[in-house]
């Protein structure tokens, strides 16, 4: 749901009032008070949780100033603000707050937009256009959002809010003559000035988005690697790159993941956490489709290496680097899957301008087999841990959809069915869960884009309803390959943001 609302301005001028700014924390450069407040509020960051927890009093946000404690940095153009966030104990004032808030100053009566949540559930967007006007809000119908997202896109902000598992509510609030530089953090009031609140934040995101005008598969931003515990889906950035960083797959062992950049295959010891180049000698254009064996001692790559004419093929080297294999003799052909018993691959591949689902036997020692036959697109397909099925998705009804089928591609059944695209089904290694990317309704069925908002989302393998369990900005090369952990607590995935 998107609105929009009319335009207007009051002007009102009060005198500034803030604090001085305290040590950084986390992302954020800088944490202070705003306004007269009478007790200090303080920002605290743990590096191991990745997770804040702001603390400060302040009464209130609204009308023409603002009394409460910040953590923030200068931002400049377009970004999205992103966190989880809950406020701590029962509190005293039904209306203290927390969220994101940009700033054009730090003066008590700046302009402002606010993403708010209050301690009564009340979920809004609140704004100041114009320093020393008043407040004015739109109020979100979900109420006690633990999902918190503020997106700057030109002259328009947009709230995104959701109780944690549900997709976004969004509106659009358009017309702030902001400049490019604003103020940008966190933020608790207690709506009462006797009072200290407190507030915990985790999964905190700045994202500066690809430009709008960026040409696909020729200019990049940044990516981060991050790992999210299954358990309570927090999520912990272990490597950042100010170039494109695709596709983790993670090692039996549980020690390695594996990723792909600017062709190249990449290993990354979670001990380390430094990169070490993998060896795939003349295969060098390799793309995000790579995929390792059960057993974890051979590895499938897909890769531009070969004929011209084939564009991708696929090939096998052991794991700890070597000569590859050529597997298919045409294509193009991108490999997803390795079965239980290390004697298939299965890909998609292209025959004809019509991209279905096929298997080959991973020695190269017979022909491909075709197992799927639409003139729509088939993609994705990944076995499961017992052997017993392949599951794909597939355009074939409309939208982008997740099916299943047996190995010998009978049976084939429909899982999904709702309003996003959902690509690439990811099994749990005990088989119970699928994690899978899902886009917003308006990206094409048949395409799988860089750089979009989009949900990680997690369902039982036999189906069922959905749960969104990340919210991120990202898309192809965020989760193109099998993720999860061996011990099933954690996956691996990319999310994107200019890096500096």
């Amino acid at each position: 749901m998107k609105r929009k609302l009319p335009f207007t301005i009051i002007t009102l001028c009060l005198m500034p009032y803030f604090t001085f700014a305290q040590k950084p924390a986390g992302i954020f450069d800088n944490t202070g008070d705003v306004g007269p407040v009478r007790y200090a509020g303080s920002t605290t960051y743990d590096p191991g949780s990745q997770a804040y927890q702001l603390s400060g009093s302040g009464a209130n946000i609204w009308f023409t100033k603002d009394e409460f404690h910040y953590a923030y940095k200068e931002v400049n153009g377009d970004f999205i603000l992103q966190a989880r966030g809950k406020l701590l104990g029962e509190g005293v004032d039904p209306h203290r707050k927390f969220g994101w808030m940009v700033r054009t100053a730090m003066d008590t009566s700046a302009a402002m937009v606010s993403a708010a949540v209050h301690g009564d559930g009340l979920t809004a967007i609140q704004f100041r256009r114009q320093a020393g006007a008043n407040v004015e809000q739109v109020i979100a119908p979900v109420k006690m959002a633990d999902v918190i997202q503020l997106e700057r896109r030109g002259q328009s902000f947009l709230l995104s809010v959701a109780r944690f598992g549900d997709p976004f509510w969004t509106v659009e609030v358009p017309f702030f003559e902001f400049p490019e530089k604003l103020l940008a953090g966190l933020f608790i009031c207690s709506h009462n000035p006797d009072v200290v609140e407190k507030a915990e934040f985790d999964n905190v995101r700045i994202v500066i988005p690809a430009a709008p005008d960026f040409r696909p598969y020729q200019d990049y931003i940044g990516s981060h690697i991050e790992l999210m515990d299954m358990d309570n889906y927090r999520r912990q950035v272990i490597h950042s790159a100010p170039n494109s960083l695709q596709a983790p797959n993670w090692t039996p062992d549980g020690k390695t993941l594996i990723y792909n950049s600017e062709g190249l295959i990449y290993r990354f010891p979670l001990a380390t956490g430094a990169p070490e180049l993998l060896n795939t000698d003349f295969v060098n254009r390799n793309n995000n489709d790579h995929v390792l064996s059960f057993g974890g001692k051979m590895l499938g790559i897909s890769s531009s290496s070969g004929e011209e004419e084939y564009g991708s093929l696929i090939y096998t080297l052991p794991a700890t680097g070597g000569v590859p294999k050529r597997i298919t003799p045409v294509g193009p052909s991108y490999l997803h899957g390795w079965s239980p018993d290390g004697k298939w691959l299965t890909y998609t591949g292209g025959r004809g301008g019509i991209y279905n689902i096929y298997k080959i036997p991973s020695d190269g020692s017979g022909p491909e087999v075709q197992l799927t036959d639409e003139p729509t697109l088939d993609d994705g397909p990944e076995y499961s841990p017992d052997g017993k099925y392949i599951y794909f998705n597939s355009t074939r009804t409309g939208s982008m959809e997740l099916w299943r089928m047996k190995p010998d591609g009978s049976d084939q059944e429909q899982l999904t069915d709702d309003d996003f695209q959902n690509w690439f089904p990811h099994f749990s290694p005990d088989g119970k869960w699928l994690v899978f990317i899902s886009y917003l309704p308006e990206v094409p069925a048949a395409e799988h884009p860089f750089y979009k908002q989009v949900y990680l989302r997690r369902m039982p393998a036999e189906g069922g309803r959905p749960r969104v369990i990340a919210y991120l900005y990202g898309g192809q090369g965020t989760i193109n390959v099998p993720s999860w952990s061996p011990d099933g607590k954690w996956i691996a995935f990319v999310s994107n943001s200019v890096v500096e």
